[in-house]
């Protein structure tokens, strides 16, 4: 049941880190950050030139966190922080399930934090923490 677990969260973090990282790289590269910018403006996202920045870096290097398992708690509510305010601002309104709809932004908002928080033990962020805990002395019990 463990193994189970572990690989659920493995193959979780691949494909939301996968689809993250495509959508960041659209925001860099395809769009850049002056056209996510003006985009951003016109769907009336506060700070939209910092908005654009925050979410395509999130989007990218958050993606590639997940993917590798390092940071997995921080990334996975940076995550869940963007793709609230993608569908706050891009999808609010929108019938849910339809072209355009916000279906997308809310399985990845979900997916981001279940990724973070129970991304299996097949992680970077395990492998650290393993080693800083066979390093560390147990603590003494005081009553």
């Amino acid at each position: 049941m463990e193994h189970g677990r572990n690989v659920a969260g493995l193959l979780a973090r691949l494909v939301v880190g996968v689809v993250l990282i495509m959508h960041g790289w659209q925001k860099f590269f395809e769009y850049g950050i002056g056209g996510t910018t003006a985009s951003f403006v016109q769907m009336g996202v506060p700070l939209p030139g910092v908005s654009a920045v925050f979410a395509a870096t999130v989007e990218v290097v958050g993606g590639a966190a997940l993917i590798v398992g390092i940071g997995l708690p921080v990334v996975g509510l940076l995550i869940a922080i963007d793709m609230a305010g993608a569908f706050v601002f891009a999808k609010m309104g929108a019938p849910l399930i339809a072209p355009g709809g916000g279906q997308l932004e809310l399985v990845l908002l979900v997916g981001g934090l279940l990724a973070g928080f129970a991304g299996g033990a097949y992680s970077l962020d395990k492998v650290l923490f393993r080693a800083r805990e066979k390093g560390a002395a147990p603590q003494p019990v005081t009553a």
